[in-house]
């Protein structure tokens, strides 16, 4: 199965697409979406734009999308979840099934604690999928969603099986 991950945000939007049969996974493509424009709904555009053309390049069977954290300024969680509103709608145009996890549900299926820091995220992605390369945190962050939901959908699927 390949599944593209998303870590949505209003200037970047990191993005990751692996191979993964629950058990082992490989990296395909990464990296991130900087929106240049100073005017909101055309950073918007670019996001939709953006995530629609990783879609069309590497056809994911699925899509995992980080959730909105609860931020402290109204304003930022209203504009990231704008961001996630286009990102989610590029994946859903395309006809692509949309998955949701928190970012605590991300780093205790990869870390083993819903608290780990992004730097220990980071770490287990470079180990997990054998990179060796520099990449930002929201490029980490969307191989991390990604590679939780794929393995939180071998779980559900098993526990389907076995009810």
């Amino acid at each position: 199965m390949i599944i593209l991950g998303i870590d949505p945000g209003s200037r970047v939007t990191g993005y990751g697409v692996i191979e993964s049969d629950g058990r082992h996974s490989r990296h395909l493509h990464s990296g991130c979406i900087r929106t240049g424009s100073k005017d909101f709904p055309a950073r918007l555009g670019e996001i939709y734009t953006g995530i629609q053309a990783v879609v069309s390049d590497y056809g994911p069977d699925e899509v995992a999308v980080e959730q909105v954290f609860m931020a402290s300024n109204a304003a930022s969680a209203l504009k990231l979840g704008q961001a996630r509103g286009a990102a989610i709608s590029a994946a859903v145009v395309a006809g692509r099934p949309v998955f949701e996890y928190t970012p605590r549900a991300v780093k205790q299926a990869l870390v083993g604690t819903g608290g780990a820091e992004k730097e220990q995220v980071r770490h287990m992605i470079r180990v997990l999928l054998g990179l060796r390369r520099k990449m930002g945190l929201d490029e980490s962050d969307a191989l991390a969603v990604a590679l939780c939901h794929a393995h939180t959908s071998v779980t559900v699927a098993r526990l389907r099986g076995s009810a």
